[in-house]
């Protein structure tokens, strides 16, 4: 018996792309085999849902594409047993071919994804959580200086995750920039370690290895990450087939996993690195993260041959760039009111690689002029029209769906700002009791709240809340991924509320005591604290999830890590809004004999109203995403 690929070449057109590949439904009389073809409702595009056949065993190829366009069709039989089946969302193999749903993907191939992430994590904030620490006690380092080069630092970290998920989109495919992104990261970390092991020279220059090692390893740690964060979770997530509706239900709970292994990291890196840094030294410090990054990369490159590839699609800005050309070249041309009459490429195949057809939707009308047809095109001799004259619906349709994710993403600078407040929470509880049961609790340390509370929930709530929850709204799955986001955008809120009636007690307490003008800790034990961090990990157990799964689900199947990448940027942007709102609000508080509302001795201070401003402005992004989101139109692909 011919194999698959063999049997199926002899019926299709030289040239034919990897998308029209055999796709099999089991039905109740047996399973039939059958290429996907054009068309569909836009129920079943926006569900995902596997074309089903459940009439005897047959295989449709049709060929009205075929190169000599005859409009005709195919029809031979054949039994399930005589095709290996395969994913039908145009992923490949190791080897180019289509990816077998037997033998590639699913969670054998997410093992060493996830336990890739969690080596990277624990170096990642085994380098990070007490850098502070290292730049002033070993580089000796001023305060000031330690904290500019550590902003700089992070701010990079998130930066470069736009060239990352640029490269991966684009040009190398998600794989590779992870791979390359992995082994920059890992010389960056060795690069740390070695400053941390050689000893300080007696010689004198300008620029001694001790300070050239650190900087430039801490650089290539930041360049690294920009391929490891955008590109994880949505190469972890292309190892689900989204036509199978067992696959889709299980990325589901992939996305609770992936984030589960980034905080499971921080944990360790948080409290054992954090250890072996202060009590053995800094060559064990760097090493031991060195050597988990070491082995990511080895587990990740081990199972190369289970993982399923997406194809890049190209340059993804150019694409966006030619919409908007020829949209405004046709600026003075009508656009049809019939959808079909706009330009797309026949057949099932779309004409970006990589990507499925995206059915044409309403709204944002002024783009559809790209690809509406002039009459001087109608009359035109060229058999492909130039990109930046003509464009397809599914090119038309990406620019859609990134205006329409923009709002949605934008409420998570917001929702940032609440993880932002940290350091605010930290300094309120410097001026609480902080003995318990006569042990001293470092104020900080009360921040692991928010991880173990992260690491409970989110193996938890595929077990436990998602079933509480469909049974509530009557979905499968409990929540949308908009709807998850709103949950969460709640629990931002109520942490903020949290942190401002503690604070209000707290200052009742400093009234009563007469400690106003006493920088003096208050007889309120610092576990009330608990409930504020406790929030916040809530919080991000359901958006940050959501968040990922919406970067996912609803960006364009050539745009994904991009979008990933921009859900990226919003912590970046949240972390900068608070730094500027802070500064802004003890020049607008301080004055005419006030202390204001956060001054060094936060016995004088009203940190309680900004956290209930805060808490308020919490509440107003919940109400303006909650707008967005009734309004929001999801994406439409064909399967």
């Amino acid at each position: 018996m011919p194999s698959c690929s063999a049997s199926l070449a002899s019926h299709m057109p030289d040239g034919e792309d990897q998308w029209r590949q055999p796709c099999t439904s089991q039905c109740a009389g047996g399973s039939s085999v059958a290429f996907l073809v054009p068309g569909g409702s836009e129920d079943m595009a926006s569900t995902g849902a596997p074309l089903s056949a459940c009439s005897p065993p047959q295989v449709i190829a049709s060929k009205a594409d075929s190169v000599q366009g005859a409009a005709h069709s195919t029809v031979f039989t054949a039994s399930s047993a005589e095709y290996e089946p395969y994913t039908c969302n145009g992923s490949v193999d190791i080897k180019g071919n289509p990816a077998s749903k037997k033998h590639t993907g699913k969670w054998r191939a997410c093992y060493s994804i996830l336990g890739g992430e969690f080596c990277g994590s624990l170096a990642y904030y085994g380098v990070g959580t007490n850098l502070v620490s290292y730049l002033t006690k070993v580089r000796k380092q001023s305060n000031v200086t330690a904290a500019s080069n550590i902003a700089s630092w992070q701010g990079t970290c998130y930066l470069t995750p736009l060239l990352g998920a640029f490269l991966a989109d684009s040009y190398w495919g998600r794989h590779r920039t992870i791979v390359v992104s992995l082994t920059i990261f890992t010389i960056g970390m060795v690069l740390l370690t070695l400053a941390a092991v050689i000893p300080a020279s007696t010689h004198t220059l300008e620029i001694s290895p001790q300070d050239a090692l650190p900087s430039l390893g801490l650089f290539l740690t930041a360049l690294g990450l920009g391929g490891i964060w955008p590109c994880v979770p949505t190469f972890g997530a292309d190892q689900f087939d989204d036509t199978n509706g067992t696959e889709k239900m299980q990325k589901g709970l992939y996305y609770n996993w992936y984030y589960f292994a980034v905080n499971g990291g921080f944990f360790f890196a948080s409290t054992l690195l954090v250890y072996v840094q202060d009590n053995w030294g800094w060559a064990w410090g760097f090493g031991i993260p060195t050597l988990f990054s070491v082995i990511g990369i080895a587990g990740f490159l081990a199972c190369m041959k289970l993982y399923r590839y997406q194809k890049p699609a190209g340059s993804a800005l150019t694409r966006i760039c030619q919409v908007v050309v020829a949209a405004v070249r046709k600026v003075h041309v009508d656009v049809p009111n019939d959808s079909s009459l706009l330009y797309e490429m026949p057949g099932k195949e779309a004409a970006i690689v990589g990507s499925r057809k995206l059915m044409h939707t309403e709204g944002l009308r002024f783009f559809d002029r790209a690809a509406t047809i002039s009459s001087s095109e109608e009359t035109s001799s060229a058999d492909v029209p130039s990109p930046w004259k003509l464009c397809t619906v599914t090119q038309v349709e990406e620019l859609k769906i990134l205006a329409r994710m923009l709002p949605v993403l934008l409420a998570g600078i917001i929702f940032n700002m609440a993880e932002a407040f940290f350091p605010l929470f930290i300094e309120q509880g410097e001026v609480m009791d902080n003995y318990i049961y006569g042990f001293s609790i470092p104020p900080a340390s009360l921040t692991t709240f928010n991880c173990l509370c992260i690491l409970i929930l989110a193996p938890c709530y595929n077990k436990v809340i998602m079933p509480m929850l469909s049974m509530i709204t009557g979905m499968k799955r409990g929540l949308t991924e908009l709807q998850r986001i709103g949950v969460g955008l709640v629990f931002a809120m109520l942490s903020l509320v949290s942190a401002a009636l503690v604070e209000m007690a707290r200052l009742k307490i400093v009234d009563e005591r007469g400690l106003v003008h006493r920088s003096t800790a208050v007889p309120m034990n610092i576990l009330w604290q608990a409930p504020q961090y406790f929030f916040v990990g809530v919080a991000k157990v359901f958006t940050v999830v959501g968040f990922i799964e919406f970067a996912y689900e609803q960006s364009p199947d050539a745009m994904r890590s991009l979008c990933q990448a921009c859900s990226l940027i919003m912590i970046t942007l949240g972390s900068y809004l608070v730094s500027v709102m802070l500064k802004f609000m003890d020049s607008a508080t301080v004055g005419r004999g006030r202390q204001g509302w956060i001054p060094d001795n936060l016995n004088e201070g009203r940190l309680d109203r900004l956290f209930w401003l805060m808490a308020g402005l919490q509440l107003l992004n919940l109400l303006t995403f909650a707008y967005c989101a009734t309004r929001y139109k999801r994406k439409l692909a064909n399967t």
